[in-house]
């Protein structure tokens, strides 16, 4: 004769757990809501993210670091002019190291132009040139005769090779994932705000609390 009221108020419990209690919806502030989307505001306003500058930054120390290797190997080589000449003017594929640096200076643009200038939200520029510097680079090793002249025959391609995955790794492991994070966190708060500002009303003014008028004696 037990069971049925047990198990109805079983049921009824369960389905109490189920739904959010008033106090968990009242435990909301808004002014803690707000602060957040101010401040994710205030990101967004700055134009770009401090994961996504960060790398940037480290685009361009790609471009800088193949530039210092590549005046370094013109030294070595005998003099920056004289190089210079025999390596840009005198191109030669399967000797010049000035194909590298213009490969540096191709995975630059594009990056900075895509998640600097544009913005872009996707990795499909960083897989473009990383494929391309991985192409150009296994076949310049293959066909070239760079590993006949010193150190920098391995020292560069290698280099460009691994700077170009790391930019890849980076970008679709960190930029794009936290700043899907930030902004799921954004909305998610937006919209407990809109919830909050709609359960929390504003104060009541003095003007809406009134006293009832004073009874006649004997009525």
């Amino acid at each position: 004769m037990n069971r049925v009221p047990g198990d109805a108020e079983n049921a009824h419990s369960s389905s109490v757990e189920s739904c959010p209690s008033l106090r968990d919806v009242h435990s909301i502030n808004p002014a803690q809501l707000m602060a957040r989307i101010e401040s994710y505001e205030g990101r967004e306003k700055k134009g770009i993210s401090d994961v996504r500058r960060t790398f940037c930054l480290f685009v361009t120390f790609d471009l800088l670091f193949i530039t210092l290797l590549w005046i370094i190997e013109l030294n070595v080589k005998g003099g920056i002019e004289t190089t210079l000449e025999k390596e840009v003017l005198q191109y030669d594929y399967s000797s010049s190291y000035f194909d590298i640096f213009l490969l540096a200076v191709f995975r630059f643009k594009v990056l900075i132009l895509a998640y600097a200038l544009c913005r872009l939200r996707h990795w499909w520029a960083i897989a473009f040139t990383t494929a391309v510097t991985s192409a150009f680079l296994l076949a310049k090793v293959i066909i070239s005769q760079l590993f006949s002249q010193g150190a920098f025959g391995y020292v560069l391609p290698i280099i460009s090779f691994i700077l170009a995955w790391i930019e890849t790794w980076f970008l679709d492991f960190k930029v794009l994932p936290q700043e899907a994070e930030e902004e799921n966190r954004f909305l998610i708060a937006q919209d407990a705000s809109e919830r909050a500002a709609l359960l929390h009303p504003g104060v009541l003014s003095d003007g809406q609390f009134y006293s009832p008028p004073e009874s006649v004696a004997g009525s």
